[in-house]
């Protein structure tokens, strides 16, 4: 009788173990779609994010500056006793291809303004840095006037003095 309950014993314990087995390769598995899931839900939205980001980080492209640098000019200043004058020598900073041509196409005039608004400055007026600061600015304002009735001011951004002399 030992030999049947010890294959009692035995056969009891087969099913117990093919179902434990069975559990447990349930359960590895369900823990491994579980942990590709959290994988999944961490990783995916970063790689997106990176798949776009070199697109958003990307500096802006400055563009091409458009100078046209003038002949110097000198001319006698205000001053009382001994005579006095400037040199100077500038470049414009300008919008487009466009407006280069058109200042290219009335230099005479513009020069004329220029000598005209240069004539008229006392000397000391001119060697401190706000001094000159402002007249690069009158000297975009008078460039910038329309060179003809109905025409548009030219859109000079910026003067920049490339020479500066007073003697």
């Amino acid at each position: 009788m030992a030999s049947s309950s010890s294959a009692a014993t035995a056969s009891a314990a087969q099913p117990a173990s093919k179902r434990s087995s069975k559990l447990v390769i349930g359960l590895v598995i369900a823990v491994g779609i579980a942990a590709a899931g959290a994988a999944a839900y961490t990783f995916v939205p970063r790689l997106m994010n990176t798949a776009s980001a070199p697109e958003a980080a990307k500096p802006p492209v400055p563009e091409k500056p458009i100078f046209l640098a003038l002949e110097p000019l000198t001319v006698n200043l205000q001053s009382e006793g001994r005579p006095r004058f400037l040199q100077i020598g500038m470049a414009l900073r300008l919008p487009d291809e466009r407006t280069k041509a058109q200042i290219v196409e009335f230099m005479p005039e513009l020069r004329s303004r220029l000598l005209m608004l240069l004539s008229n400055r006392a000397p000391d007026s001119l060697v401190t840095p706000e001094g000159k600061a402002k007249l690069a600015e009158e000297i975009r304002t008078t460039l910038n006037t329309p060179l003809a009735a109905g025409q548009a001011p030219l859109g000079i951004t910026n003067v920049s003095f490339n020479t500066f002399v007073v003697q």
